[in-house]
């Protein structure tokens, strides 16, 4: 999997949990993983397709964060996952995958997007819409983890 296609989609999701909910995300680094099984509680699905290649990008977030990212970005949130929290972490991958597609356009790789679908509770499965292989990033924070994971045709 290509660094200068993955990059653009982390440095996006920094940039927005900085910004929209002043958080600051550790990156660790990226590793393949060989199941379908989520990382965290909520995830946000989008599928994408170029001239390139066709894949998709999930963001997953633990509970706790995605509870703590709701507070911090309209002051008040609930206490446990409900239809606002996962409207947030649709939005949120929906704003990541808008801001790496003007990074990528820069470069020259243009690609469509879909509606993101979000998916939500204890190991729930996340299908990737590519036969590549999986590559997850883990970002940690003081309010929990998310998990970035990308999967493109070869």
């Amino acid at each position: 999997m290509n660094a200068e296609f993955i990059n653009p989609f982390l440095s996006s999701m920094l940039n927005v949990m900085s910004t929209m909910a002043q958080m600051d995300l550790i990156p660790e680094k990226p590793r393949l993983k060989n199941n379908e099984i989520a990382k965290g509680d909520v995830s946000g699905l989008i599928g994408m397709v170029s001239e390139q290649t066709k894949g998709s990008l999930s963001i997953t977030f633990e509970s706790k964060l995605a509870l703590a990212t709701m507070k911090k970005m309209v002051g008040e949130g609930p206490d446990e996952v409900n239809d606002e929290i996962t409207d947030l972490v649709g939005e949120i991958t929906n704003m990541v995958t808008g801001g790496a597609k003007r990074m990528l356009s820069e470069k020259g790789i243009e690609f469509d997007m879909a509606t993101p679908m979000v998916v939500s509770g204890p190991n729930h499965s996340i299908h990737h819409m590519a036969d590549g292989p999986i590559v997850i990033i883990p970002l940690t924070s003081e309010f929990g983890n998310a998990y970035i994971e990308f999967s493109f045709d070869k």
